[in-house]
């Protein structure tokens, strides 16, 4: 699994507890191929996490150059960890009844307008509610909150 170069250390105790709450994680399905706009999903019924990490190469121009001395290299890493924790907020969400974990309402506003974008295509294109993809987007950027609810939720 390529995309797990581009993980960081704290990222892949996640993936790594995540396999201890028997979800499987597949990269570049089908599903990555029929929507290229998407860098990962969750399958609820399946228990599955699929990350599109050619899907966010392309998006990010990532360029493979030895000693990653590549600006999109790191575009293409962050892309890559925050689809990760995206989509294990989701699992931590199942985890807790399919209920979101935190009060939105106070987070929501503090929503970069990148993410507000990206989660209009998310609720209008995927079955999520839009607390649960509000939380998934904060929580993106906090690994070890991310570690920690799984944790807490899931195991």
């Amino acid at each position: 699994m390529e995309f797990i170069i581009f993980l960081s250390k704290l990222d892949k105790e996640i993936l790594e507890l995540l396999t201890k709450t028997n979800y499987i994680v597949e990269e570049n399905k089908i599903e990555c191929q029929l929507n290229k706009e998407i860098k990962g999903l969750h399958n609820f019924r399946e228990k599955k996490i699929i990350l599109c990490t050619e899907n966010a190469k392309r998006k990010t121009n990532y360029k493979f150059i030895k000693n990653h001395s590549n600006k999109n290299y790191i575009k293409t890493e962050r892309a890559i960890r925050k689809a990760l924790r995206h989509e294990v907020a989701h699992v931590i969400q199942r985890c807790n009844g399919n209920k979101i974990i935190g009060d939105i309402k106070k987070l929501e506003d503090k929503l970069h307008p990148k993410k507000r974008k990206a989660l209009k295509f998310s609720t209008t294109n995927f079955a999520g509610s839009y607390e649960k993809e509000v939380e998934a987007y904060i929580l993106e950027d906090k690994p070890k909150k991310v570690s920690k609810l799984l944790k807490k939720y899931c195991l």
